[in-house]
Order: structure tokens, then C-alpha cells, then sequence
């Protein structure tokens, strides 16, 4: 098949390029050539921003395009547009954060999305980022009917994720000693693996499939604990976990999912981490073992510059004080 990303050198994108390419299917990649740009040198990369450019791609015939990064629904109405006589299929990246109320356990494709009062708002917040995503998936399904593909991710984790909301852990983990975890160790956590991701999208891709797809994992409740514990097995550390209440927490200011990665309070969105998934299952969307995905993740963060600025977790110095108030 032929397959256009938007995109393609950035953690999804480039995952989603050499599982298209492991698949025999030949890829072109439009984007503006600012993020590892040299990433795949035998591919044919037209350059330009999608905002003003899409007619450099839009003369041509594809079976589909990914859009990895549609955030502004005036934007992706440009490219759904400029390229709706040149793709078969338009395959939108979204996101569970669409969903309006994650209070529910057992959110699936059907559950309502989140609304703005101003669908002209174009700054992208904690609290637009999710109804943004919903218009532009309605922006596609508009345009491209049952041509449209919409994937719902939930946390993407994995080599060369730039959010470092996972791979905090397994390289925290692996340093060993006291650590600073959250809540109690059975609160449930969703997570996908991003080549786990990557090939499921190409799958459906594959089958001509349509619709809405949530797509996290794994397939079984996976509970925060565990997730430490295989972080602790596979890099053989002597990990000590040091459970801190919610309340702990809260008193200290000590955010979830930036200052502790992957965690939400169960008490506050009981939703959030209990996404049904199982029409992307029944579908053909499989997980790699949680462990290979820790052990692959430790061996590219090790390969990232001493002085990496880490952009979720807390820090050495943060995590010791917390702990010596813990221990008051």
C-alpha cells in the first residue's frame, strides 16, 4: 500500500513509519523538516507545513494518511480537505481524552465526548486539549464518512518517548533505593505500548476499517504495583517502594502524572484507567509483554545525553525531601 504521514520522525510517527515499512508498504512522509530530519533518508520526504502547504501532496493518490499531529480542528480541516480527492483513507490520531466524563468505568467508542462553549479556541490547555481533539475527529468523520479511521490512544510509552511520563519510572527504578510511589499499589494504570500502536494502525489500515477504535492497554486490569515490580525484575535493582496516601500527596503538592507519571487518583477518575478496549482487541490490536517494552525503554533512555532535562518525574533533591517528611 501507499501511506502518507504527516509527520513521521517523532516518537508515534517514527514508530508508525518502520511498521509500515516491515510490512512491505512504500511510505512518504509531509512534514516541515524540523525534527530529525535525516530520521529516514530513503524515503521520499516533501517538505512543508500543512497550514499552507498541502497542495505539495494533495495531486497525487494514496490508500491512506496518518495524522499524527492534528491538534486544531481548522488545521486538520485544511489538510482532511486538501487531501480528500488523494487518500482512500484519512486515519486521525485522537485520544481517550476526548471523553467528556471519566468517571465512568468502561468508557468505549460510544461514551460522549467533551464540548467547548468556543469552538473557535485554538490555545491548547488541560481543559481544550480533549474537546480540540473531538472536533477534529469530527472534522474528518465529516469530510471522509466511513473512509474516516479514528484511533483513540491511551498513554503511549516506549523508545524514543519525548513526554517522559513512563520512562520515569523504569530509569528511576533501575537507580534503586527508597522510592516515592503513589496512592497504593492496586490502583489500576493504562498504558500502550507505541509500537504495540504503530502496528495496529497498520492492521486496520490493511482491512480498510472505519470508525472509532480506543486503543490502550494491556488486556487484563494491570494495577501500578505490578508495573513497579516488573520495573524492579527487569533491571534487577533493589528498588525499596515507599507508598505515600493520596492525602500525603496532596499536602506536599505532588502532582499526578507530571510529578508521578502514569498515576490519576482512582478516587477522582475511576474512569480514566478502566478504558474498554475490547473492539480494538476483537479487531486485532496485541500487547508485547510489559516487560520487554521496560527492558527496550531503559536501553534508550541510557543512550540520551547525562544532562537530559526530564520533563516528568520528580527530581532527585524533590523525591529525598519527600520522603524525609514521610518518614516524620
Amino acid at each position: 500500500m501507499k501511506i502518507l504521514i504527516l509527520g513521521g520522525t517523532k516518537f508515534l510517527g517514527r514508530h508508525l513509519v518502520e511498521a509500515a515499512l516491515a510490512r512491505g508498504h512504500e511510505v512518504t512522509l509531509f512534514n516541515r523538516g524540523k525534527t530529525n530530519p535525516n530520521l529516514f533518508p530513503n524515503i521520499e520526504t516533501v517538505t512543508g507545513d500543512r497550514e499552507h502547504d498541502i497542495e505539495k501532496v494533495s495531486g497525487r493518490e494514496w490508500d491512506a494518511v496518518v495524522d499524527v499531529a492534528g491538534y486544531l480542528p481548522r488545521i486538520v480541516r485544511l489538510s482532511a480537505h486538501g487531501l480528500e480527492r488523494s487518500v482512500k483513507r484519512y486515519v486521525f490520531i485522537s485520544s481517550i481524552s476526548v471523553y467528556a466524563d471519566v468517571k465512568k468505568i468502561g468508557i468505549n467508542e460510544s461514551d460522549p465526548v467533551g464540548k467547548l462553549e468556543d469552538e473557535t479556541v485554538e490555545e491548547i490547555t488541560g481543559e481544550t486539549y480533549g474537546p480540540l481533539k473531538a472536533l477534529c475527529e469530527k472534522t474528518v468523520q465529516d469530510i471522509y464518512g466511513d473512509r474516516a479511521l479514528v484511533i483513540r490512544p491511551g498513554l503511549i510509552v516506549g523508545p524514543y518517548d519525548p513526554t517522559d511520563r513512563f520512562t520515569y519510572w523504569p530509569v528511576r527504578v533501575k537507580r534503586g533505593g527508597d522510592i516515592l510511589a503513589p496512592d497504593k499499589p492496586q490502583t489500576p494504570v493504562q498504558i500502550i505500548d507505541v509500537r504495540d500502536l504503530s502496528e495496529f494502525t497498520m492492521h486496520l489500515i490493511e482491512q480498510s476499517a472505519s470508525g472509532i477504535f480506543n486503543a490502550t492497554g494491556p488486556d487484563h486490569e494491570l494495577a501500578l504495583g505490578s508495573m513497579l515490580d516488573a520495573c524492579k525484575q527487569v533491571s534487577g535493582s533493589d528498588a525499596n517502594f515507599r507508598w505515600a496516601s493520596y492525602e500525603f500527596l496532596q499536602q506536599h503538592q505532588v502532582a499526578p502524572w507530571s510529578d508521578m507519571p502514569v498515576w490519576v487518583p482512582d478516587t477522582e477518575e475511576p474512569g480514566f484507567s478502566r478504558i474498554d478496549v475490547s473492539k480494538a482487541i476483537h479487531a486485532g490490536l496485541r500487547f508485547r509483554p510489559l516487560e520487554e517494552t521496560i527492558r527496550d525503554t531503559i536501553a534508550w533512555a541510557e543512550t540520551r545525553p547525562a544532562d537530559h532535562k526530564w520533563r516528568a518525574g520528580l527530581t532527585p533533591e524533590r523525591e529525598q525531601e519527600l520522603l524525609a517528611l514521610l518518614n516524620q
